[in-house]
């Protein structure tokens, strides 16, 4: 019973680690397709970038991740997961199109004790926005 005791521990510690990542990775994943989503669908700019990040916060909340998001935008083909992806390329201009960044920092389990940042996982999420070219203004009222 010992040994099958010494076995299971640590095979019940890599699963909660990985849970752990997976649930953070679906967060970003899903945090940048809203956070895209609900900026492309703004009035206007300003608004659009107080809707992507409560939409991101949102979708970590639905995952059950406590960190709060990391939202950016970076122009059309940045990799999210360099240290710089750029920041700024959101625009409501009909035809623009921008990559939504999302990054997290994921905590493995118990690693804590080992000293702070010393087992983390960083996780990237993007989402390719592309504005409707025929877009009209929607902060105009209508005559």
């Amino acid at each position: 019973m010992g040994r099958k005791l010494v076995l299971l521990i640590p095979f019940v510690y890599f699963f909660l680690a990985l849970f752990s990542v997976q649930r953070s990775a679906f967060a970003v994943t899903q945090a940048a397709r809203e956070a895209g989503r609900a900026f492309s669908t703004a009035n206007n700019a300003e608004e659009g970038l107080t809707r992507a990040r409560v939409a991101a916060q949102l979708a970590f909340q639905d995952q059950g991740v406590e960190a709060a998001p990391e939202v950016r935008f970076a122009p059309e083909g940045a990799d999210c997961g360099a240290a710089n992806p750029g920041d700024g390329a959101a625009t409501l201009e009909p035809g623009a199109v921008f990559v939504v960044c999302v990054r997290t920092v994921a905590s493995l389990p118990g690693a804590g004790i080992l000293g702070p940042g010393l087992a983390d996982v960083t996780l990237n999420g993007q989402f390719t926005v592309v504005i409707d070219q025929y877009r009209g203004d929607r902060g105009t009222p209508a005559p």
